[in-house]
């Protein structure tokens, strides 16, 4: 199932080209605050999902092109990252003035954080600061893993059992000194979507293929198989530490072909089974 957002807060599933609006089957009211409904549908999904798949069947939907998508998952109680977590793109950083000093390893990665307020939809756009004119942005191809349900102290082996789905992420990424967080948490700096493709309708996610443009050209392509910390043990790392929580997200990483952004970009993320992005690059208000 492809669950998202779209027009304000509605919870819809996206099927054939057409979105069915379920709130009411999730008793979401789609002008809450905080935008935390969606949360409660993944951490009760065995009850809910008989509940939507009904309004669905029940429902007539609406054209997918005349809603605006919204990011699928706003609130999660945790939006964690994996840092250079594919070889490929750890080589090409090093030496860099910005680069993460030392090298990474499946045993010593860890995770930082991104600020939630980064996160955006499919139907917006990514606004490049215009008071940093002496600024490179990147773009960083990645796939967000979202958690279905609560874990602490996760088996490696276990890991699967707490993925509720995937959906496509891009990390914009501001180049420079400071802490990688702030660099990493301005508005509209995590787009997320276009929706989360359930687990079982992904099926086995270590070969799907992670592709990226800029004005149609390809630039980054890879596969989870490829990351230093798998899906599994990111999960098993995580919940070591901080307990993990439905709606929880942890993004992948990403390869090598990071490159600028600049306002009159046109990006597209995409990931087999998962989902397709294009959004938009523009120049944030002063």
């Amino acid at each position: 199932m492809k669950i998202t957002r779209f027009d304000g807060g509605h919870i819809g599933v996206v099927k054939d080209d057409k979105i069915y609006d379920v709130s009411a089957a999730c008793g979401v009211d789609p002008g809450e605050w905080p935008p935390v409904g969606i949360v409660k549908v993944i951490g009760s999904w065995e009850t809910f999902r008989p509940k939507i798949e009904a309004a669905v069947n029940a429902g007539t939907g609406k054209p997918l092109s005349s809603v605006k998508l919204q990011t699928p998952d706003p609130w999660p109680n945790k939006l964690l990252a994996l840092p250079s977590n594919f070889r490929d793109h750890h080589e090409e950083m090093r030496g860099r003035s910005y680069a993460t000093p030392g090298g990474v390893t499946d045993e010593a990665a860890g995770f930082f954080m991104k600020a939630n307020s980064s996160m955006i939809g499919a139907s917006e756009a990514i606004a490049v600061p215009a008071d940093k004119p002496d600024r490179e942005f990147h773009h960083e191809c990645e796939m967000a893993i979202v958690i279905g349900k609560r874990g602490r102290h996760v088996p490696v082996e276990k890991a699967l059992d707490y993925v509720f789905g995937y959906a496509c992420l891009i990390d914009v990424t501001m180049r420079g000194k400071e802490e990688r967080v702030m660099r990493k948490s301005y508005e509209t700096f995590c787009p997320v979507g276009p929706w989360i493709t359930t687990a079982d309708e992904v099926g086995d996610p270590f070969g799907l293929k992670m592709q990226l443009w800029v004005n149609g050209q390809l630039r980054q392509h890879s596969t989870p198989g490829m990351m230093i910390v798998g899906i599994r043990e990111a999960i098993a790392m995580s919940s070591a530490v901080t307990t993990l929580e439905p709606g929880d997200i942890i993004a992948s990483g990403t390869m090598a072909g990071v490159g600028p952004l600049k306002p009159g970009d046109e990006v597209v993320i995409e990931i087999d089974r998962v989902g397709k992005m294009t959004l938009p690059v523009v120049a944030a208000k002063a």
